[in-house]
């Protein structure tokens, strides 16, 4: 399919780095971009300064005439977009890097050597991460494709010693698990353990889910359907599934050649930010509760122990008004519950042996706080 697709649209001695040029970045405008990462709520962003290919999205000093200065939109795209999210932005800007290239002569040379020789990291891989955080000094570092390459072949350590210690981010930086074969899952800042992770229980270690709003692709598509597409209801489950259970979400979007962000892409951030700018107190700086989800189903539990709050998310509003609520355990006289977006005390019954059943407000479609899932704020619960 792949290579019938490249006959029909391309001239016959087409090859992988003649898409360089083509990849023009003409529209792109890192204030839009940033504005639109802004109003979507997220904290933090990550941006793919290389990926396997090894193009990079600056001017490499390591990457000569394969890079965004020398070829293509001729503009430092890591710079811009840095720039605009430290200006306009309350976000922590990231960078993923890819450690392996899939063409690169030097690390086929050392892969065909079994990784005994260390051609490649040495003057490619190391030199441009250093080059990175020195330049743009970003606050998360998402390394990505070790290559089947353990992590001593990739100096792994002593540049994460470096970074942690001496680098000038050293204070505020967080590095992900992909720093070469058997570290994922196992070492970290934070676990990302495979694509699209999503245990689906509380883990011991803080992990991220990066998944795809495309259900096939971490890049854009021409050929997409609307089907392919998660809708806004599947994202607020996957955010809150993910937050109850000690998670933090990271939603890849795929931008286009000529560096513009599609419009299903801002739609589906903007939507989110829409959602947690009610619901938003249910998610920043909470905690994983003694229980991640209730024997009702679709709903969600997260806490802020400090303050003596228990949030129970629910994904589907009961046609009776009523939610049952099986895990917590409240207090006549001190149990207070409200409906975040909504601010009243709700009335609520305590049930034998255990639960609570909370009655919801009478409230018209345009009266809902909120379209997608809506969050209960339970004070002075266990």
């Amino acid at each position: 399919m792949y290579v019938k697709f490249m006959e029909d649209n391309y001239r016959p001695d087409f090859k992988y780095e003649d898409f360089g040029p083509l990849f023009t970045a003409r529209f792109f405008n890192a204030s839009y971009w940033a504005d639109v990462f802004q109003a979507s709520g997220a904290k933090y962003t990550v941006l793919t300064s290389k990926h396997h290919e090894g193009f990079t999205l600056w001017g490499s000093k390591h990457s000569w005439n394969w890079n965004a200065v020398d070829v293509g939109p001729k503009r430092d795209l890591v710079k811009e977009l840095e720039a605009a999210i430290r200006n306009r932005t309350d976000l922590r800007f990231g960078l993923y890097y890819s450690l392996f290239e899939w063409f690169h002569p030097l690390f086929l040379e050392d892969k065909s050597r079994s990784f005994h020789q260390q051609q490649f990291p040495v003057s490619k891989t190391l030199p441009e991460l250093y080059e990175l955080v020195n330049k743009y000094q970003p606050e998360v570092l998402w390394s990505d494709g070790d290559g089947d390459a353990p992590d001593d072949y990739w100096n792994s350590t002593v540049f994460l010693a470096w970074l942690y210690n001496q680098s000038p981010v050293r204070d505020t930086v967080v590095t992900n698990d992909r720093w070469g074969l058997g570290t994922i899952c196992k070492h970290g800042g934070y676990y990302t353990c495979s694509d699209r992770y999503h245990p689906g229980h509380l883990l011991p270690h803080k992990w991220e889910n990066c998944m795809t709003i495309d259900k096939f692709s971490w890049g854009y598509r021409r050929d997409a359907r609307l089907s392919d597409y998660l809708t806004i209801e599947e994202l607020v489950k996957e955010l809150v599934e993910t937050v109850s259970c000690g998670g933090n979400l990271l939603m890849n979007i795929g931008p286009t050649y000529d560096g513009t962000i599609p419009v299903i892409f801002e739609e589906r951030l903007r939507q989110m930010g829409t959602w947690l700018k009610v619901n938003g107190e249910a998610i920043y700086e909470t905690y994983p509760w003694r229980s991640q989800s209730d024997v009702t189903p679709d709903v969600w539990y997260t806490s802020k122990p400090k303050q003596k709050l228990v949030y129970a998310i629910y994904l589907k509003w009961p046609t009776s008004r009523h939610l049952f609520l099986g895990q917590p355990i409240a207090t006549p006289g001190a149990t207070e519950i409200k409906l975040l977006g909504h601010g009243q005390p709700l009335n609520w019954t305590s049930l034998k042996p255990n639960g609570i059943l909370v009655e919801l407000p009478r409230l018209t479609f345009d009266q809902m706080p909120c379209k997608w899932g809506w969050a209960l704020a339970l004070t002075n619960v266990i």
